[in-house]
């Protein structure tokens, strides 16, 4: 089998489990604990328009923002950034380990870090105002048990 037939067949892949894992919207984020015990987290769903002509700036708009600040929050326990090469969206996935932790953080710091993820986003993509990747579905997965 050569590379691009190898790399095709992960990217079909990746789209159906990208398909599969949001629907229905259930789903369990686990952390192992010591002992071999897991916790179960909640999950934030978030979908943004993401061309592919822009996809790294996304990347770095998350690595000068998001990504950083999360590493701080009480209760955060990683994430995951995901690309649909059809729709042209990214899929982040964010894992809490309670959603008290993940819903006491202040708005205010919220908006902070999503006007700095926007400004860095408009410098990368040349685009002088708004929201270069803008929201398309924002929502919260729970554990199915």
């Amino acid at each position: 089998m050569s590379w691009r037939t190898l790399a095709r067949v992960l990217v079909h892949a990746l789209c159906l489990l990208m398909l599969l894992a949001g629907h229905p919207d259930v789903a369990i984020a686990e952390q192992q604990q010591p002992g071999g015990s897991f916790e179960v987290a909640v999950v934030e769903h978030l979908r943004v328009k993401v061309p592919a002509e822009a996809r790294q700036a996304w990347l770095e708009a998350e690595r000068g923002s998001w990504e950083p600040w999360l590493a701080e929050q009480e209760g955060y326990l990683g994430r995951d950034l995901l690309w649909d090469p059809e729709r042209e969206e990214g899929t982040l996935l964010i894992r809490w380990a309670s959603r008290e932790q993940w819903k006491a953080i202040p708005l205010a710091e919220v908006e902070a870090v999503q006007e700095r993820f926007e400004q860095l986003a408009r410098q990368a993509t040349g685009t002088r105002q708004g929201n270069p990747f803008p929201l398309v579905f924002e929502g919260e997965l729970q554990p199915a048990a």
